[in-house]
């Protein structure tokens, strides 16, 4: 590869070319955009991912030379969220995923269901909001029969349908051109179309979990364990070493009605009920994580010899279930699909400016002022030797008092300056690793990650540069927080919310315990048996209504509004029976359906209507008008989903 002149980054942002250039923001980057369904549909111009602009090195690939501002390596679930961030705040994106599918472990391929800060109502009210509570939420609306292959579809759709993003699918990161120390160019290639893809951008986010752009970058990494002196962990080992965890396979099985015979092919794993004695088979719907091995080989080199002994694992469990006699309910089960990619929990880190670590997780060091996502699973290390280590509990679970939250300087490279990472590459110790690692916390890291290169594409700016702004750093917060992002100890204010500036709240009702003035708290969740940051209005046969008043008379031409769907209860993709229990495959009850906001015209001395809308199911909804001028706003509630009083977490207005 020949290097090219170097340039300055503001030299280099105007010659990115045509194809996939950058557009002049018409909007700035602090103005998210509003609902799909408000905003017409533009078809993704297939045709410059197949246009020669350069004679390929392989005679028979074509070389195709892409732009954009912000490139994101890997499509699961923190690559996802990065893309569709950053795309949504004005930002050219180009998403490379290696599979034809996205979502990564949460995909159909491997179906491991996502888990994060709710840690199985371990934490409750503590699910995920933004990006990610959206992607569920749409999934249990349109996948009523729990599909796996329609959660990926509609990772496909969401990603597809945002303008600002090209998707190259089946097509892997194998090369980078650095100048300056800073990414200059990725390489792709798509054997399926065969061509060699040559992406420049002016930020790019690793989101592989095996840190592949990175280690291509030169980025500093690290895999393995720690000491325990290092970062005085007293979860870590006593030294350190190249252990971690295991990948695992998993499987899933149906009750057929008839018996189904099964017979282990030659090289299934002998199973023994010892082998099992610390491995307890309670179902047989969804496979078991703890068909697990390799944490002592490479996950990435030693694949193949993972992927062929967690297979043996698996038919030798489940020979084990159908033929030793100790599952006679078994007999009319059959699996209907077996995985054929590991999922991988740990591989390699990179490394930032800033290190979390186990005393970080248990809140012991204070607030990190550029927190940007929360996480609050466990510290949960399995065993490295997996399966074979019979002897041991496949894991070792230490769960945390409170969810935490993830410093911006653990979401970037600390000597690759234009290179963010999410995902379970994050920089973090090998025990805080352990909690960080899960998707659900992956998915508001690509969030964060995905909002700031949007900003430092505005501002033009590297990472760095956004937390040292610390007047920006708070603006790109708050913006998260606008996003429904959650940052723990973190509320809206602000300044550009006409909302806050309110001086009376009034409502059609208020329930016990519930006032109408909370809708202002700044603040959209609550904690069990507390309602202090929620409205809940009767309904009547006319409704509910909520209103806003001001002193003076307000210019309006956006309304935000935050509904409640529930984040007590579960809300995940799985086969697992306890997982599915209580799930509702639909609208949330709790959730406004229908609805007008309506605006007070002192001329006429009436209320007049903006927006209506029936048949809403999202907790976040936007939406901009021509704008008004009015000293009173209205929010009238006609219908839910199936809960007798109207729910309300935040009305947002800006001008």
């Amino acid at each position: 590869m020949t290097k090219e002149t170097p340039r300055n980054r503001r030299d280099f942002m105007k010659s990115l070319g045509s194809v996939g250039a950058l557009s002049t923001y018409s909007l700035a980057v602090f103005l998210p955009k509003v609902h799909a369904e408000e905003t017409e549909f533009v078809k993704p111009d297939f045709d410059v991912l197949t246009t020669a602009t350069a004679p390929s090195e392989e005679a028979n690939m074509t070389t195709v030379d892409l732009a954009c501002d912000f490139l994101v390596a890997g499509g699961g679930m923190a690559g996802v969220c990065a893309a569709l961030a950053a795309a949504r705040h004005g930002a050219k994106v180009v998403l490379v995923q290696n599979r034809s599918r996205l979502g990564g472990n949460a995909s159909s391929e491997v179906r491991m269901h996502i888990v994060g800060a709710n840690h199985h109502k371990g934490h409750p009210g503590w699910r995920e909001g933004g990006l990610l509570e959206e992607l569920r939420i749409e999934d249990a609306v349109r996948n009523h029969h729990w599909s796996w292959e329609l959660w990926d579809f509609m990772l496909y759709d969401k990603v597809v349908s945002e303008p600002n993003i090209t998707l190259l699918l089946d097509s892997s990161v194998y090369a980078v051109e650095m100048e300056d120390d800073r990414i200059h160019r990725v390489w792709a290639r798509n054997d399926l179309t065969e061509c060699i893809y040559r992406i420049r951008a002016a930020l790019y986010a690793d989101c592989t979990g095996d840190c592949r752009l990175g280690l291509e970058a030169g980025a500093v990494f690290r895999t393995g364990h720690e000491a325990q002196d290092q970062y005085q962990e007293s979860l870590a080992p006593l030294t350190a070493g190249p252990e971690t965890m295991g990948s695992s396979i998993l499987f899933t099985a149906k009750d057929y009605g008839y018996p189904i015979p099964f017979t282990p092919p030659k090289w299934a794993q002998k199973i023994t009920k010892e082998q099992l004695r610390l491995r307890r088979i309670r179902s047989w719907e969804y496979g078991y994580w703890w068909i697990e091995w390799g944490g002592n080989l490479d996950a990435i080199k030693d694949n193949e010899k993972i992927r062929f002994e967690l297979l043996s694992i698996l038919m030798g469990v489940w020979d084990y279930i159908k033929n030793s006699g100790e599952h006679p309910d078994s007999a009319t089960w059959g699996m209907d699909w077996v995985g054929m990619i590991p999922g991988k929990r740990a591989s390699r880190r990179l490394i930032g400016p800033h290190i979390l670590t186990q005393a970080d997780l248990e809140s012991k060091n204070g607030d990190f002022e550029d927190a940007v996502a929360i996480g609050g699973w466990p510290f949960d290390n399995h065993t490295p030797g997996g399966f074979y280590d019979s002897d041991r509990k496949p894991s070792d679970s230490t769960n945390l008092t409170e969810v935490y939250n993830i410093p911006l300087r653990a979401l970037y490279s600390v000597n690759v300056p234009n290179l963010f990472m999410a995902g379970r590459n994050i920089s973090a110790s090998h025990v805080a690793m352990t909690s960080t690692r899960v998707m659900g916390t992956c998915a508001v890291e690509g969030q964060a990650i995905g909002t700031a290169a949007a900003v430092c594409t505005k501002k033009d700016i590297l990472p760095q540069g956004l937390y040292d702004d610390k007047a920006l750093l708070k603006a790109y917060q708050q913006q998260l927080l606008r996003d429904d992002q959650t940052i723990k100890n973190m509320k809206n204010e602000d300044p550009h919310d006409l909302a806050r500036k309110a001086s009376e709240v009034r409502a059609s009702g208020e329930s016990e315990g519930s006032k109408a003035a909370n809708i202002l708290s700044g603040e959209v969740r609550d904690t069990p048996g507390e309602c202090d940051h929620r409205w809940f209005g009767p309904m009547t046969d006319e409704g509910a209504w909520i209103e806003l008043h001001w002193t003076n008379k307000q210019e309006i031409s956006e309304v935000q509004l935050c509904f409640d769907t529930d984040f007590y209860r579960e809300l995940s993709l799985s086969e697992q029976s306890s997982v599915q229990k209580d799930q509702v495959r639909g609208p949330q009850p709790e959730t406004v359906r229908d609805y007008k906001v309506l605006y007070r015209d002192s001329a006429k001395d009436s209320w007049q209507p903006v927006v209506e809308i029936t048949g809403n199911y999202e907790r976040l909804r936007r939406h901009r008008f021509t704008p008004i001028h009015t000293d009173a706003l209205r929010l009238e509630i006609t219908a839910t989903n199936g809960v007798p009083e109207a729910r309300l977490y935040e009305i947002r207005c800006y001008a």
